[in-house]
């Protein structure tokens, strides 16, 4: 539900997802809710298999088009970037590998412009030169190489172009070590993640294009352009890609790799697809594998029985992002996290009614629902600093900036010995926001973000500023508990409502008043509630209370118990009617603390709309994604109000699935919600409330036909670890 003001436990406003305002009795905080996401930038980094060498390294060419295409930008790793030479010809392009080194493979992601004949080159001295491969009839796009060579300095020598400009590449990779192997037959897409630019309904979610069965589909919005990801969870050597397409398929179409879920390379295109079962063999790698629809074959959108992935070898990258609050970055060694609680300094910093306090020391907290941000008043200016004092010299090899949109889209990490002399370790021109991880090299006892252009016309923000490395005097953040592995079966809590006439009021705290988000009843204390033949019956009725001329009832277990991850589930018969809006649903147990909403997260297990029960919606609150922003999914299934049904959730430090019996209903990913909505504000304790709300904004007001007495029947709640 959504939030306003009130008593323990209320939900919040919704959308497509959820309704609530914020409303907990004893808070009346108006809160205004600030935008914030993160992107996972992955890092490239060798392994026994095939090594990366070139990215990172020394590049030079015979000649640039301009500044922004500079031969660097070819061996940066972001294939959003280019180089590109002059218009004449001969055209080069080398990288210093700095060391001899054994030459395999050549991956050439060309732009448009690109080279009819060419040769690959090696060169210990960078004077003289041996081809290792040649070609006159080069055809652009997306090439690999197997060669056979060696040489500290790697060279492409273009000799003819395809177009009247020079030659251009998105990326110029060389690798070393062994080849990676043949190409695989399991389909490594299958159960993973996947998102989609659209859904023609909740039928039809993206995640049915990767579960195995070829009797589920996704399809999209009848518009152009559509596409449907999947999350490989760590970057792959992508060698096949298998399309099932429904009669609604693709005449135009790519396949697309990336890294970072944001900047992706085609390794496949055509303009003449037929449908059917479309069996690819590409080259590429890439944690994200995407298909990008941008003509269709009907005047429907796209549809997909099964989008198949197949990867050979071993990876070659690796996905570098800390996986818990206390973990280090996986390609760093034995390095911790330096920075958690330690003294912070920033040029300016914010404390008024819209953030209160925004200090610096909230971005070094490792609560993604706090921020630092500049002032109003003097800090909405370039330059904008934050530094955190590490307590002594460390060795810095990672930073994660989790921005809020108030992101520097140019700035510097730089370190120091005093705070007053800085050296940059890491610059940037085109920062995106959201999340960067940033793998850098670098010593001092402090480190800053210094930035030099802000994103809009607000200041700089960031909700957690993290660095990793060794050294330092690091404090550890509190251990999360252990995810429980599913399906749980160890039952930790539960009510089965088989005895008594009314609740157990050592389980469950009554909560009366008046709602939110327009509703118009009055919860009343006890008298709508009771056990009636081992179920618990929550009654909305017509009757003057409270200054309303409707009650109903409403209750939950804050300061009763409360969990941090499980399976939690009810078994629930909904009522039909229009305004009426049964509810289960979780909130952040901070909330009791003082934490106003959407701060402390809000999970909404499951919210019916009396006027339409054939809909059950699950969403997520969180500071930057709630009310009808929130992130949600719609399922459309039976009539829910004729029988029982067993809607739960499965939690832990990654993911939450919702379900109605054996349906999904949504997959909410820790990944792709900080990559794509904003933080993640679920890893802590929260308590779980059941209600039957009258009228709303989300369901619409009561009518003639509205029966009342209108019952919402709970057969049992239960939690597992």
């Amino acid at each position: 539900m959504d939030w306003s003001v009130s008593a323990p436990g209320h939900r919040s406003a919704r959308s497509v997802s959820s309704r609530r305002t914020l409303r907990y009795g004893v808070i009346a905080l108006a809160v205004a809710a600030m935008l914030c996401a993160y992107i996972v930038t992955v890092v490239t980094r060798a392994n026994a298999a095939e090594t990366l060498l070139s990215q990172g390294k020394p590049t030079t060419a015979s000649s640039t088009e301009s500044a922004a295409t500079p031969a660097a930008s070819a061996t940066d790793g972001d294939a959003g970037t280019r180089w590109s030479s002059a218009f004449s010809m001969p055209q080069w392009l080398q990288v210093d590998l700095g060391s001899q080194q054994s030459i395999t493979r050549v991956a050439l992601n060309w732009e448009a412009a690109y080279a009819t004949a060419f040769t690959i080159q090696t060169s210990n001295d960078a004077t003289n030169w041996t081809s290792i491969y040649s070609t006159t009839t080069g055809a652009g796009g997306n090439v690999s190489l197997p060669v056979t060579g060696n040489g500290r300095y790697v060279r492409l020598n273009a000799t003819a172009k395809a177009t009247q400009y020079g030659v251009s590449l998105w990326e110029f990779q060389v690798f070393g070590g062994s080849a990676p192997g043949g190409c695989g037959t399991t389909n490594a897409a299958q159960g993973k993640p996947a998102t989609a630019s659209s859904t023609e309904n909740a039928g039809t979610p993206a995640s049915a294009a990767v579960d195995g069965n070829l009797g589920t589909r996704w399809s999209s919005a009848a518009g152009d352009p559509q596409w449907l990801q999947v999350d490989l969870q760590s970057v792959q050597q992508i060698c096949g890609v298998t399309l099932n397409w429904e009669t609604a398929y693709a005449t135009a179409f790519s396949i697309q790799t990336s890294t970072d879920g944001n900047t992706w390379a085609t390794i496949y295109s055509t303009t003449t697809g037929t449908g059917g079962v479309q069996d690819l063999s590409v080259t590429g790698s890439g944690r994200y594998v995407r298909m990008n629809g941008t003509a269709r074959a009907t005047q429907w959108g796209y549809s997909l029985w099964e989008f198949q992935i197949r990867v050979g070898g071993v990876p070659s990258t690796t996905n570098d992002t800390p996986t818990s609050p206390s973990a280090s970055p996986t390609n760093s060694g034995n390095s911790v996290l330096l920075s958690y609680n330690k003294p912070a300094v920033a040029s300016t910093w914010q404390n008024d009614a819209n953030c209160n306090p925004c200090s610096p020391d909230k971005a070094f907290d490792n609560d993604p629902a706090s921020r630092w941000a500049t002032s109003p008043v003097n800090g909405w200016v370039d330059p904008g600093w934050i530094y955190v004092d590490l307590g002594a010299q460390a060795h810095i090899t990672q930073v994660v900036l989790q921005w809020d949109p108030a992101y520097a889209v140019s700035y510097q990490i730089q370190t120091s010995n005093d705070a007053t002399n800085w050296t940059s370790i890491y610059s940037t021109t085109t920062g995106k926001g959201f999340k960067e991880t940033l793998n850098v090299n670098g010593n001092g006892r402090y480190v800053r973000m210094y930035g030099t252009q802000r994103s809009n016309g607000y200041g700089y923000s960031l909700w957690e500023f993290k660095v990793y490395g060794t050294g330092g005097n690091p404090v550890q953040p509190p251990a999360p508990p252990a995810d429980p592995i599913f399906p749980a079966t160890n039952l930790v809590w539960s009510d089965e409502f088989n005895s008594g006439t009314n609740i157990d009021t050592s389980k469950w705290t009554v909560d009366p008043g008046t709602g939110q988000n327009g509703e118009i009843q009055y919860y009343t204390n006890l008298q709508n509630t009771s056990i009636q033949n081992g179920s618990l019956v929550i009654e909305a009725r017509k009757e003057t209370q409270g200054g309303r001329d409707y009650t109903s009832g409403r209750i939950n277990t804050s300061n009763k118990f409360s969990l941090q991850y499980g399976r939690v589930e009810a078994r629930i018969k909904v009522p039909k009617g229009n305004g009426l809006w049964p509810a289960f649903w979780m909130m952040g147990a901070d909330f009791l603390q003082g934490r106003p909403w959407p701060y402390n997260g809000e999970i909404d297990i499951m919210e019916i709309l009396g006027k339409s029960t054939t809909d059950v919606y699950s969403t997520l609150h969180a500071p930057a994604y709630n009310g009808g922003g929130g992130y949600g999914q719609k399922l459309t299934t039976v009539d829910l109000s004729l029988d029982y049904h067993v809607y739960s959730v499965e939690w832990d430090s990654k993911h939450m699935t919702f379900r109605v019996d054996n349906q999904v209903i949504l997959v909410a990913n820790k990944d792709t919600v900080e990559a794509t909505r904003g933080p993640w504000v679920y890893d802590h304790q929260f308590y779980i409330i059941l209600n039957l709300a009258v009228g709303g904004d989300f369901p619409g007001p009561i009518d003639a036909s509205t029966p009342f007495p209108s019952r919402m029947y709970v057969d049992y709640v239960r939690v597992y670890k």
